[in-house]
């Protein structure tokens, strides 16, 4: 059991991790950069270390300085909230280097999940349902353009990194898709530097469906049911509502077995969502 953690976060989520924390008897850690000195969590922690200048490229997002905070305060955890650094494997993997306690998944399952195209296919390999589509290496537009008119239209061009919706364009023609993936590409490597796109099958009336899931360091998962997420705008959620409305028992139990499926294929340690 830690008796001591840094939160590498702000704002709401950090809140609630610190107060977590201290119903749990442990001693928590705030970082804040200069726009967040007067901010709640950084009043409500036990300690807060000042890391940095108010945008998060020079504060929030710089590793060295997180684990430095949390050694020169004597932490022995880090957890990373949601966002910023959470999904960053090489961070992930200099905490645990720096002996100290990663609080989410491993490096080996972030790096496993970090690109759409290579989960999609691990999970297509554990026995997990996809959404049918190309997820290949060549990039080559006329090649994307026939792979898409196999697929047939409509299709969704997804960059392969990142999220939030970014990177995504709904094709309805094959007049549209040269435009459409340029588009993407030019978002795709704006906002994650990588340009890679993957094409789907688009679903025209479809139910976005998410299983919560924890695993332990042994090897176990459970799942704690589905929630749905189906209202979006731009495809980004609105409104989660659980148990999804109108889900008949079998499809639950068969999506909650694939969730399980997937998050041990990966080998997930921590709370995750399998989408």
């Amino acid at each position: 059991m830690i008796t001591s953690l840094l939160i590498a976060n702000r704002g709401e989520i950090a809140c609630r991790i610190i107060r977590t924390a201290r119903e749990m008897g442990i001693r928590t850690v705030a970082v804040y950069s200069d726009a967040d000195a007067r901010a709640l969590h950084v009043r409500e922690a036990d300690e807060a270390v000042h890391i940095g200048p108010s945008p998060a490229r020079e504060s929030y997002l710089i590793g060295e300085k997180i684990i430095a905070a949390a050694k020169a305060t004597g932490a022995e955890a880090i957890h990373p909230g949601y966002g910023f650094l959470s999904e960053n494997a090489e961070f992930a993997q200099a905490v645990a280097d720096a002996g100290l306690v990663w609080v989410g998944p491993k490096p080996s399952s972030i790096t496993a999940m970090g690109l759409k195209d290579a989960a999609k296919k691990l999970m297509a390999d554990a026995g997990v349902p996809v959404t049918p589509g190309y997820m290949g290496e060549n990039q080559d537009p006329a090649y994307l353009a026939d792979q898409a008119a196999g697929i047939g239209y409509p299709v969704l061009i997804k960059a392969v990194a990142g999220g939030g919706g970014k990177g995504m364009r709904k094709v309805d023609a094959a007049v549209d898709f040269a435009d459409a993936l340029a588009s993407c590409q030019r978002e795709a490597a704006a906002s994650f530097g990588n340009d890679h796109v993957l094409i789907e099958k688009y679903i025209l009336t479809p139910r976005h469906i998410e299983v919560q899931v924890f695993g332990d360091t042994h090897g176990n998962v459970v799942h704690l049911f589905e929630r749905d997420c189906s209202l979006q705008r731009r495809h980004q959620k609105v409104i989660e509502e659980a148990p999804a409305p109108g889900m008949d028992e079998a499809t639950r139990a068969d999506l909650c077995a694939a969730a399980v499926r997937a998050a041990k294929a990966v080998d997930y340690v921590g709370a995750g969502t399998i989408e």
